[in-house]
């Protein structure tokens, strides 16, 4: 069965994504659909995301450090965040693989649920364990803990995706999600950091497990994507490999071998770059910066560029007509039911992705690096910034950041919610796009001395309203109303981003294809901390922050063109583009 477009199905001309005929977009279709049971499931499947996420790679080093774990030591549990970077590595497994004996709970949510399980299970177990005596059993829990956890996330997304229809739109249902994440978050960091002091870390991490037990259980319920193809394709599937213009075997297991030989050059030099981090002497062991650093863009491209670049050759080949099976053919074709399951899992989502975008692809590419640049870089030095260049205390970053900061992104999710009913996509994800630049001269604004965020702050009332909390001061208002303002942002983008990113992707390759976009965050990431650490160094966060500025202002263009590709290609399917629709007639 052929993949489809995430975009949901039935839409009428003028008509927004999931909106029914004759249905008033804004916040009553908004709440609407909130109260639908696949939103609910979304929210509690978000939180079960960012909950581990945030014990794994936060949490767990506030614990190591009471423990007085030292801080070589500590350095190897920073490998587990791995899993995450490269969770885009077994997603093909994930679009194929069947768990036996929970495989009738459906193709997404026999993995949500054993893995939501498994950390409840792990984050239990661990908090059995003393770090200091029992630190090899406790950083192989943590290990396979962030393993499982990288794998829900790939799932969540795709169940995510799969499930979204005209009651749950896509729109709606990544917003939630994310909701669900920051406030998880929030639970698995700051609430967990006061409970522990009162309570101990053995006893939060063990409630924190019950936490992913209890949603693990509740996922049973939850429902699955009904059209979505079986993980084990079927003879009928297969079937389809050998039918008239289906390229040959030959070519077939060519471009198999060659993608093949590139994802396992990649999964080895993961695998080895672990085995000697967890098992060397200290001194003996490799800097897992500078490994992310080198090897992170070379995996990019030995397992997304040049397969792509594979499939976009065997897409031309067949729409060519060039070595593929004639109708006398059919009967003599011969191909292993390996080399085919293999093949549907590495090289047919990436050429159903190519085949449909065609040259659209390069945009859609430079959008995905571009559009999150700041929030994949700027994060490493938003503290270096607060504390060290403004000198601002931990417990006034702490306050803004961690907890007014948390408030307003999801204040921003929300909004971006309720735009996306109300403007569409496009609209909203190049809104965000602008926000997410101009809040960047925020920035520059404090790193001069914050005069203009002072005034704003003051005229607007917020400096009053601090000062009259305890610790409240004119200088901690400044960078409150500054954080606030570029959380929000952030919400709206963030919205407006996974929702678009999400609808480009194929139903029934939706793992893959999610895992390998969302991925390419990564090369981002690691090329870009180096130079902008750099740069900081040199000229100054003033500087920097004028420059990603200006790389926001290229994402701004990029959305404006994916706007117009969109609006163009509806045009020339017949229908009106729900942004197109929304214009005044003139």
């Amino acid at each position: 069965m052929a993949a489809t477009s995430a975009q949901e199905p039935g839409q009428k001309p003028g008509q927004k994504p999931g909106q029914k005929p004759g249905q008033k977009p804004g916040w009553m279709r908004l709440i609407r659909a909130l109260g639908h049971r696949k939103t609910g499931f979304m929210a509690l499947f978000g939180f079960a995301s960012g909950l581990p996420f945030a014990l794994f790679l936060g949490t767990l080093y506030a614990w190591l450090s009471e423990a007085e774990v030292d801080l070589e030591t500590m350095g190897v549990f920073s490998l587990i965040g791995l899993a995450y970077a490269f969770q885009f590595l077994w997603s093909p497994l994930l679009d194929r693989l069947d768990i036996p004996l929970v495989r009738k709970l459906g193709k997404r949510k026999q993995w949500i649920v054993v893995a939501q399980v498994a950390l409840g299970i792990i984050l239990v177990s661990l908090s059995t364990l003393d770090p200091r005596t029992s630190l090899g059993w406790f950083s192989l829990l943590a290990g396979i803990g962030a393993f499982a956890s990288a794998t829900q996330d790939i799932v969540i997304n795709a169940w995510r995706i799969d499930v979204a229809d005209e009651e749950a739109p896509l729109d709606i249902l990544s917003t939630v999600y994310q909701m669900g994440f920051r406030l998880s978050s929030l639970v698995g960091g700051a609430l967990a950091l006061i409970i522990a002091d009162d309570i101990g870390w053995p006893t939060t991490y063990a409630i924190m497990g019950g936490i992913l037990l209890a949603i693990g259980i509740a996922g049973l319920f939850a429902p699955d994507a009904a059209t979505t193809q079986d993980l084990i394709a079927s003879e009928e599937e297969l079937a389809e490999l050998r039918q008239p213009g289906a390229l040959t075997p030959r070519v077939r297991n060519i471009a198999l071998m060659i993608v093949g030989a590139l994802w396992a050059w990649a999964i080895g030099t993961v695998g080895v770059f672990m085995v000697r981090s967890m098992t060397y002497l200290p001194e003996d062991r490799p800097d897992p910066t500078l490994f992310t650093a080198t090897y992170g863009p070379l995996i990019i491209i030995a397992t997304i560029v040049l397969p792509a670049l594979i499939a976009a050759w065997l897409v031309k080949m067949q729409r060519e007509g060039r070595h593929v099976i004639g109708p006398e053919d059919v009967s003599h074709v011969r191909s292993a039911r390996i080399a085919d399951h293999l093949y549907r899992a590495l090289i047919l989502p990436l050429a159903e992705f190519v085949g449909r975008m065609g040259w659209s692809l390069v945009l859609i590419l430079a959008l995905v690096l571009t559009y999150r640049v700041t929030d994949a870089i700027w994060g490493t030095f938003a503290y270096p910034f607060y504390l060290g260049e403004l000198n601002y205390t931990n417990g006034e970053v702490a306050v803004a950041s961690k907890f007014f900061g948390v408030g307003a992104i999801v204040l921003g999710l929300a909004i971006g919610g309720w735009l996306l009913t109300v403007l569409g996509r496009m609209p909203t994800l190049t809104l965000g796009a602008v926000l997410a630049a101009a809040t960047n001269l925020l920035y520059a604004d404090l790193a001069i001395g914050g005069a203009n965020m002072q005034a704003v702050s003051d005229v607007t009332g917020f400096t009053w309203a601090v000062m009259q909390f305890p610790g409240g001061s004119e200088r901690l208002a400044r960078l409150m109303i500054t954080i606030f303002a570029e959380n929000l942002s952030v919400g709206i983008a963030g919205a407006a981003y996974v929702a678009w990113l999400s609808s480009i992707v194929a139903k029934g390759y939706s793992a893959v294809q999610y895992a390998l976009l969302a991925s390419l965050t990564l090369l981002v990431g690691t090329l870009g901390r180096g130079a902008l650490g750099q740069m900081i160094e040199e000229r100054g966060y003033y500087e920097v922050f004028i420059f990603v500025t200006l790389i926001g202002i290229i994402a701004v263009v990029l959305c404006a063109a994916e706007w117009w590709r969109e609006s163009r290609l509806g045009r020339r399917s017949g229908v009106v583009a729900p942004e197109v629709a929304a214009l005044p007639a003139e």
